[in-house]
């Protein structure tokens, strides 16, 4: 039998109710979760060891906290899933704009409706996911949005003078009673607004239009920041910052496997109509694209390289491998190299460029990393293979055109024109005999595109291998060469 909740301040108090502070609430959800071993950041992959223990640290000691971190690194979605620490529902005074506590109401309603109804007081429940209210932070914010203002209809309405409390329309913060307030980008929030955020936190009090009002609310306060934004749009006032109890940095994935892990939850996959297979180095090529641009001197690194990246690579070049499928006619969609070359649009929008790379142009560099990043899984999965009859085909003047709307069967039969390609993609593993045409298809792009990046074969914009148009020392079999000396 279901269990009644209570709806009036006298059933309340006879169900035993007694009222604790959110970080209180935080804290005992957080003990029980960590005693039962449940997962506590479901989704977010990659801070296990760095970023969640922190958070764990600031909640268990009640501490408001910022995430600091540059663009890309989960930090908003970090903040939305704090909810999960929070009760399911909670009891508030019926009608109360600030979520009142029926036993300790803080606005002058709340405590007008319980000294005139007193136990026959009106509850309702709010839910948790209602007690999360977050702001991006701009520079036009005004204390009216954060705080409130007189609302003169209300005076009107109500028979009101205006430096009464009930005239005041609550802003975003008094609305978060009782939950969290998140306060994304908050260097960018001017400093006026900020003094006023501190003086309600630390005293209590704030002035709208001149009149005091006492709020005491209670809120887990916690912020966003990318640390670049301090000097470049604007700082955080030190005695705000002094009162934010931890500053925990975020940062990108620190390896290929937990960001493909990323990648592959993140990215739309699944076609309706087709079979999508996307070959475990065709996915690891992607994620090298990320991470050489992080390493990459032309690229603007206090901007960051974002983890949207090679999701939006991936989204990208699915989409080119399901056009061509839909238009030969196949009923599966395997991404090839090349189709990273069709997603150089989901490349060269993710990354800001230092002078030295605006020189160069993004597009020139997109295609550099597409190389680059090929080079290195190659090198990673088929480091040391024989691929001197593979060159020697294309030196003695051996040409192969892999066309972007050619079917995987027809590359295939293509790639069998050069003397041990397809051998080599199945000795070394990259594609066994078994695989479909379109990953063994893949997995030929992939070498091919390696001894581009070493510089051996060339490749054209429309997909022409041929003979290396620069001369220079030979190749070294894939060992110790630095994809992006050049």
């Amino acid at each position: 039998m279901t269990r009644l909740r209570p709806h009036t301040l006298r059933e309340l108090k006879a169900a035993g109710y007694q009222p604790r502070t959110i970080k209180e609430e935080m804290r005992a959800n957080l003990v029980r979760k960590l005693r039962a071993g449940e997962q506590l950041f479901p989704g977010i992959e990659g801070y296990d060891e760095t970023v969640v223990p922190q958070i764990v640290n600031a909640l268990l000691a009640r501490h408001d906290f910022i995430l600091l971190g540059l663009r890309g690194q989960a930090k908003s979605r970090i903040l939305r899933k704090l909810v999960d620490f929070l009760d399911e529902e909670i009891p508030i005074l019926a009608g109360s704009e600030v979520s009142d506590d029926p036993l300790h109401p803080i606005s002058k309603h709340g405590r007008t409706v319980v000294l005139e109804k007193g136990d026959e007081t009106p509850i309702e429940w709010l839910h948790r996911n209602h007690r999360y209210v977050e702001k991006l932070a701009t520079p036009d914010v005004t204390i009216a949005d954060i705080i409130g203002d007189v609302d003169p209809i209300k005076a009107v309405r109500g028979g009101h003078i205006l430096a009464d409390e009930l005239t005041i329309h609550f802003g975003l913060l008094p609305r978060a009673n009782r939950g969290i307030f998140a306060l994304n980008e908050l260097p960018d929030l001017a400093g006026k607004i900020q003094v006023g955020l501190l003086n309600i936190l630390q005293e209590g009090d704030v002035q709208v239009k001149g009149y005091p009002i006492r709020l005491a609310l209670d809120v887990l306060m916690v912020f966003t920041a990318n640390p670049e934004d301090y000097t470049a749009r604007g700082k955080i006032i030190t005695p705000l910052k002094d009162r934010i109890g931890a500053e925990i940095r975020t940062h990108y994935p620190e390896t290929i496997e937990i960001g493909m892990e990323i990648t592959r939850q993140e990215s739309w996959a699944a076609r309706e109509g087709v079979c999508v297979e996307i070959p475990g180095f065709v996915a690891e090529t992607v994620e090298r694209i990320a991470f050489l641009a992080r390493e990459d001197k032309r690229v603007d690194q206090r901007s960051g390289v974002s983890q949207r990246l090679p999701i939006t690579i991936t989204e990208s070049m699915i989409s080119n491998a399901e056009h061509r499928a839909l238009q030969v006619g196949e009923d599966y969609v395997v991404p090839r190299i090349g189709d990273l070359y069709a997603a150089l649009p989901a490349i060269t929008g993710k990354m800001e460029l230092e002078y030295e790379g605006e020189l160069h142009g993004s597009d020139k560099i997109a295609r550099e990393l597409v190389q680059a990043a090929a080079l290195k899984t190659f090198h990673e999965r088929a480091g040391g293979a024989d691929v001197e009859s593979i060159v020697e085909y294309f030196e003695q003047g051996g040409a192969l055109q892999v066309g972007e709307d050619g079917s995987a069967a027809a590359c295939v039969q293509g790639f069998a024109t050069v003397p041990g390609l397809l051998e080599l993609v199945e000795s070394v593993g990259l594609a066994p005999r078994s695989a479909t045409d379109g990953a063994r298809a893949a997995a030929c792009e992939l070498t091919l595109e390696a001894l581009v990046g070493e510089k051996r074969v060339s490749r054209s914009r429309s997909g022409h291998y041929g003979r290396a148009r620069h001369e220079g020392p030979p190749g070294n079999g894939f060992k110790g060469f630095d994809p992006l000396s050049s």
